[in-house]
């Protein structure tokens, strides 16, 4: 069995967070969802679960943090091709998300960034394996 990841995520406003998250094309799994929390599917082997404030002080003793404010942690995804980066990205910036930074592109890896409406940084990426490998067998240059 694939191990799966559950991202916890406090949210101010519940049903908004569900509507952004379903904009970038998440679905809500009714089975772990209530007035309290949302579990939000990306794909097969990742989650989001989406907590009131409420909620999600049940599982830290920790202040919650004001993503808006303090980065907190970023939250990177593969996706299939750059121009699924570019999908996912412009979905989320017409949801009401935010790109706080230039896309970022190696040539081999392709990177943009947005966050979502409490702020939460992802970093949709696409990455070409061959060509990431022949860039990294290339010698580097020594410093002078």
């Amino acid at each position: 069995m694939s191990k799966l990841i559950f991202v916890n995520l406090p949210a101010a406003d519940l049903q908004r967070s569900v509507a952004f998250y379903e904009a970038i094309g998440g679905v809500k799994n009714p089975q772990f969802s209530d007035d309290t929390a949302a579990c939000i599917v990306l794909s097969e082997t990742i989650h989001v679960m989406l907590l009131t404030h409420d909620k999600f002080r049940q599982f830290t003793p920790k202040r919650i943090a004001d993503a808006h404010e303090t980065s907190e942690v970023l939250i990177c995804i593969s996706a299939e091709s750059r121009e699924a980066v570019d999908e996912i990205t412009e979905n989320a910036l017409a949801a009401g998300g935010r790109e706080p930074r230039e896309p970022q592109d190696y040539g081999f890896m392709y990177g943009r960034s947005f966050e979502d409406l409490d702020g939460h940084i992802w970093e949709p990426m696409f990455m070409d394996l061959a060509a990431a490998s022949q860039a990294m067998a290339q010698p580097q240059p020594a410093d002078a």
